[in-house]
């Protein structure tokens, strides 16, 4: 019975990922240490392998460590009223690698405190020391996050409650003073509807930063024609930029797709040229440009050549507990929460957001976003036809994707899907024609620019003519050469 057990507990011992040693007798100067099966786990190391180094177990520990395991066990073994000692230090394994271990070592003393027996304990804790250093630092940055609400909360109570002093102050006059001028009363009106205004859009900024951080604000991602989305941003600021007489420039190529969610990342844009114009003096101009950044993001760059940011200011800009507002070159106010905003966003959009700024010298941010890969549709009836135009377009424009459809109505739902920027069609189409199926798309896709080239077959000039004035060019398949499919193509996607 004794027996059973017994090899019960050394397979016990020798399973476990940790290792077990012991000395049962240390008054005998030449006692022995025994190790468990399991040090080779744990060490690489045979039991007798350690026996036979030069320092034995002290020999695996790492030069910087040891002095410090030292002192610990020397003081542990002096002091007599002390039965359990734990330690934590690294050693080197036979394969060479490093490893953070922990101890724990039983004594049995005796009356007088001397040492009798040992038993001890190791464990290899690398990949937990690794796990609770990462839990510190996220509770570190949490602790740091709860930090920055809060001062947000402090100072968007201040910024919520302050205007509305001024408002109600302004309203009470309007409603009490009988003899104000005109000039007054549009004056006060003025200043009611502007910080209103800007009141309404603090509170839309801060609901939509709640939703992203509690992703109850899910994002729609789209490909999206990024040149569209820039003009679209550009003349709801058209405005705001003529009364300073600002100009602003685009500069974005017609073949720049992203995948986004178009509301958002107008809101970023709008945001970053707003701020532009604000802090932009008269006559000054702007330059709004994108393109190509890697592999696989697009960039967006804002610049102007306003009054720039100050050494002060840097290090609060997208802190949502830092949230500051300057003034505009014309006294406009903000809402001080809009970049925090954008940077969530452009986040969210697994992309980077920076600036660089000179006070007095302007500003310029730059943001990133995930591009969307261009493609190229072939609608063609015919098997061969596709695969003929497919290998020229793969040989010239190697950086489009070649999507394909039979007919029409097939087209149209791989059109709404992935959005190509070119559409190579037969004129004679199962069920439509070219001219229809070029209608059907533009109407059911009114904000996306797609360019067409439609195959026709008949000599006739009235069907060219019928094209030409839908805005599309036409290919006579009886005379096209690779050459002139590609002279066509690069025109429209190039030029």
């Amino acid at each position: 019975m004794n027996e059973s057990i017994n090899i019960s507990f050394d397979e016990a011992l020798n399973n476990f990922d940790g290792l077990f040693f012991w000395q049962v007798d240390t008054a005998v100067s030449d006692s022995e240490i025994y190790y468990s099966e399991s040090v080779l786990k744990v060490t690489g190391y045979q039991g007798n392998e350690i026996k036979e180094l030069e320092r034995g177990w002290e020999s695996l520990i790492i030069k910087d460590d040891l002095p410090l395991y030292k002192k610990n066990l020397d003081h542990f073994e002096s002091d007599q009223d002390k039965n359990v000692l734990k330690l934590e230090y690294r050693i080197t394994k036979s394969s060479g690698e490093t490893v953070k271990i922990s101890e724990r070592i039983n004594v049995t003393r005796s009356s007088e405190g001397k040492i009798l027996k040992r038993f001890g304990f190791v464990l290899d804790v690398s990949d937990y020391s690794s796990e609770i250093e990462q839990l510190k630092n996220r509770i570190f940055e949490l602790e740091q996050l709860n930090s920055s609400k809060d001062n947000f909360i402090s100072i968007l109570s201040h910024d919520l409650r302050a205007p509305f002093t001024s408002i109600l102050g302004f309203s009470d006059v309007l409603l009490q003073e009988n003899n104000l001028s005109e000039k007054e009363k549009v004056e006060y009106l003025k200043y009611i509807h502007d910080s209103s205004h800007n009141q309404l859009q603090l509170i839309n900024y801060l609901l939509d930063w709640s939703r992203l951080q509690t992703g109850r604000l899910k994002i729609d991602m789209q490909r999206i024609h990024a040149q569209s989305v820039v003009y679209n941003c550009v003349s709801a600021l058209t405005g705001m930029a003529i009364r300073k007489n600002v100009n602003i420039k685009v500069e974005v190529p017609d073949t720049l797709y992203i995948d986004a969610d178009e509301r958002l990342i107008s809101q970023v844009l709008k945001n970053l040229i707003s701020n532009a114009v604000k802090y932009s003096n008269e006559e000054d101009n702007i330059l709004v440009k994108a393109g190509i950044f890697n592999d696989e993001m697009c960039e967006f760059i804002v610049k102007d050549e306003g009054g720039g940011i100050s050494d002060v200011n840097r290090d609060k800009l997208f802190n949502i507990g830092k949230i500051f507002s300057t003034e505009g070159t014309k006294g406009e106010k903000g809402t001080g929460l809009g970049l925090a905003l954008a940077k969530q966003i452009i986040n969210k959009h697994k992309g980077e957001i920076w600036f660089y700024s000179n006070e007095g010298e302007g500003s310029e941010f730059h943001f990133t976003v995930p591009s969307s890969e261009s493609s190229i549709l072939l609608v063609l009836t015919s098997d061969d036809e596709r695969e003929v135009f497919s290998q020229i377009i793969s040989k010239h424009f190697s950086s489009f994707n070649i999507l394909s459809a039979q007919n029409g109505f097939e087209a149209l739902g791989i059109i709404s899907a992935k959005m190509p920027s070119l559409v190579i069609s037969d004129h004679n189409l199962p069920l439509m024609d070219g001219r229809q199926f070029v209608q059907s798309v533009r109407k059911e896709n009114k904000n996306l620019r797609i360019h067409f080239i439609v195959l026709i077959n008949s000599e006739a000039d009235d069907i060219t003519k019928t094209y030409q004035e839908i805005g599309v060019k036409t290919l006579k398949k009886i005379s096209f050469d690779a050459e002139q499919l590609k002279e066509k193509v690069e025109s429209l996607l190039f030029s």
